[in-house]
């Protein structure tokens, strides 16, 4: 079965319009299908479309949720509610093409857990995307997932892959990145990107900076969630290091002769010990922290997150 997962937040002129080129995709296919739209506090008429729909088709799901709390949880309350054994999100604007699925699927079929859209001829303004190219170049480099287009709505997913997701914030943008640090297989495919004709853009510069914060937070739980000594103490070493290098210096001049009590060069050797003092303890802290943790989760439950495929 093919859940197909669509956020949405004042849409009510694409509603319809989507089911029916949804229809016109997926009948073909020869499976059953259904789709999930979830209302993320529109405040047009959107809700009295999705009702219409609703009761018109067997196959429509609603969800509505009691104010606007953002892309990532509707995309949450989808997931919770989608059956699908492969689960499609897509944007209620009509940009997404739904002709691409049956791509998206197959690409699933290959060996792959999530296929991610990649919009190579984006249709949209050039200030928008000259920062999305710079925010798809940031989070490849720090996620170590290259993916050229990380924010496209259109993906298609094993549902495996969103049933153990907690989405907030901005972390829809990183489902890539954390698929990939769960150990799922995730590629891209080009896709084709259409002009807006309804209703209007709300990306703007503050999300890509709230995005950018909740990229770091993805990219630290996803290398050192069960390690955070290598980060914290890693830092502390060095810093320490580099600190004990400085004294030492200033203690072997000092023997010379020199007076070191007014150099700013001490300060500097005092405070990198300080700090990496500190980091290193932090690291230890939350070592401890993370152990407990862990010691809480039974054996079995730690074993099946990482097992794919059991043949007996």
């Amino acid at each position: 079965m093919i859940s197909v997962v669509v956020p949405l937040r004042d849409e009510e002129l694409t509603v319809a319009l989507l089911y029916d080129e949804l229809l016109a995709v997926l009948e073909p296919l020869g499976q059953p299908w259904e789709v999930v739209y979830v209302d993320d506090g529109s405040r047009d008429g959107s809700w009295a479309a999705l009702t219409l729909l609703h009761a018109d088709r067997d196959n429509v799901r609603v969800v509505r949720l009691r104010r606007n709390f953002g892309k990532a949880t509707a995309l949450q309350a989808g997931f919770a509610q989608a059956e699908g054994d492969v689960i499609v999100t897509m944007d209620a604007d009509l940009q997404d093409d739904p002709a691409e699925i049956p791509r998206l699927l197959a690409r699933l079929e290959e060996g792959y857990d999530l296929v991610s859209g990649w919009k190579t001829r984006r249709r949209d303004p050039l200030s928008r995307r000259l920062v999305s190219k710079i925010f798809n170049t940031v989070t490849g480099w720090l996620s170590g997932v290259p993916l050229h287009d990380m924010n496209c709505g259109l993906k298609a997913y094993r549902a495996d892959v969103v049933r153990g997701l907690r989405l907030y914030g901005e972390l829809h943008r990183f489902i890539p990145v954390l698929a990939h640090h769960r150990g799922f297989r995730v590629t891209e495919l080009a896709v084709n990107h259409r002009a807006r004709e309804h209703g209007r853009s709300r990306y703007g510069l503050e999300r890509y900076l709230r995005g950018f914060l909740d990229l770091l937070t993805v990219s630290f739980l996803g290398r050192y969630r069960t390690r955070p000594l290598h980060l914290f103490g890693g830092l502390g070493l060095v810093l320490g290091a580099l600190g004990s290098g400085v004294l030492l210096y200033l203690t072997v001049i000092k023997i010379g002769g020199a007076s070191i009590g007014g150099r700013p060069l001490l300060i500097l050797g005092v405070l990198l010990v300080v700090v990496g003092l500190q980091l290193f303890s932090l690291g230890l802290i939350a070592e401890m922290v993370t152990r407990q943790h862990e010691e809480r989760t039974s054996v079995e439950e730690r074993t099946q997150q990482h097992v794919e495929e059991v043949l007996l």
